[in-house]
């Protein structure tokens, strides 16, 4: 076995494994009931279709999320919820951070494309798209590919590669938990 494939096998192991043992990402619970605040250049109002088109420098913010694109589309569901796709610039990322349910930790992504759902409780990330989690102010953990679709009310992420801009593979580095971190909700630690 060459060692290349001993460490993708690895690598592929301790994801498995940090998957298993049930690290979950979940972001403030609280977060889907705020409401949506924003910034932009430019606003559009369509009443026919109910969507606000915001354009140039635009700030999204829900609670503790975060949205910064350069443009997005917002909708409000009949039932009350928000969606919003936010798409970058060109030769740019979206950016979006979250801070996880009861632990100094947050969640930060980026891609060409964001799709939140408030009432699914939903983030699609596509384009180049990056998660990364903190705790505190350290980088833990950082996953890769070309779409992420993060469901908070699961409590999951998954990651698809692709073929644009690379070799289509996932990448990812995750770090051990220390004894005195935040352990997960329901770990017996």
């Amino acid at each position: 076995m060459t060692p290349h494939l001993l460490l993708s096998r690895l690598l592929a192991a301790a994801a498995l494994l940090g998957a298993a043992c049930g690290t979950p990402a979940l972001a403030e619970r609280a977060d889907r009931d705020q409401p949506l605040n924003f910034a932009a250049d430019r606003l559009r109002y369509d009443d026919a279709r109910q969507v606000n088109v915001l354009s140039g420098n635009v700030v999204l913010n829900k609670g503790s999320m975060v949205i910064r694109a350069a443009q997005v589309e917002v909708r409000q569901t009949p039932a009350g919820d928000h969606q919003a796709v936010a798409v970058a610039a060109d030769g740019q990322r979206a950016f979006f951070r979250q801070k996880r349910e009861g632990l100094d930790e947050h969640l930060e992504g980026e891609a060409q494309r964001l799709e939140y759902d408030s009432g699914s409780d939903t983030l699609r990330m596509s384009g180049n798209a990056v998660i990364r989690r903190y705790r505190g102010k350290q980088l833990a953990d950082e996953v890769s590919g070309q779409t992420i679709v993060f469901d908070n009310a699961a409590e999951v992420f998954s990651v698809a590669g692709g073929a644009e801009g690379g070799d289509g593979r996932v990448r990812g580095v995750l770090s051990p938990r220390r004894a005195g971190t935040d352990a997960p909700r329901g770990s017996s630690r």
